[in-house]
């Protein structure tokens, strides 16, 4: 909340400011909704995509990125801004084929350098599933503020460990 003062002009009551609460009313989905700028991919050069993926459901500990070290299960994409979560998952599934199975879960994060202290941080953006649709499918790189030079970071889970879908995904 942020209190904001009224009564413009320096008026008083009783030698103080009355100040009244102002809530946001803008959503999560109107700020999602930002207009992204069109990418002609081919007169844009893609740029190169590290991601890292674990098939045991839990993303990378973030002691794994330190001191120019990053994990060994690297794979490097040529992309653009606009790749979908959807996109970026099928491209996963070409280079591990047990990640095809219908219900394998994919839970997209990115990580990125802290300007506040030494290491990195992560920030969850979103998940996909092999067979469903899902309300992330269509989420943009760029929509989720991923600048480059950060890390794409995929936590797989197969289809017998999955969790339990958040009423986001549907079955096609």
């Amino acid at each position: 909340m942020l209190a904001v003062g009224v009564g413009g002009q320096g008026e008083r009551l009783a030698g103080r400011r009355r100040k009244m609460a102002v809530e946001s009313r803008v959503t999560q989905e109107e700020i999602k909704k930002e207009p992204e700028k069109p990418i002609d991919r081919e007169k844009t050069c893609p740029l190169l995509l590290r991601v890292f993926t674990t098939n045991n459901g839990r993303h990378h500990r973030m002691d794994e990125f330190s001191r120019g070290n990053v994990p060994s299960s690297e794979l490097q994409i040529y992309t653009w801004m606009d790749a979908t979560l959807k996109e970026l998952t099928s491209l996963v599934k070409e280079v591990y084929p047990e990640a095809r199975k219908k219900g394998t879960h994919f839970n997209f994060a990115i990580v990125f350098t802290d300007l506040k202290r030494p290491g990195y941080r992560v920030k969850e953006i979103g998940s996909t599933m092999s067979g469903r649709k899902g309300t992330d499918d269509s989420m943009t790189l760029q929509s989720q503020k991923f600048q480059i030079g950060d890390y794409l970071d995929i936590a797989i889970t197969p289809p017998n460990r999955a969790p339990p879908p958040s009423g986001r995904m549907r079955p096609y």
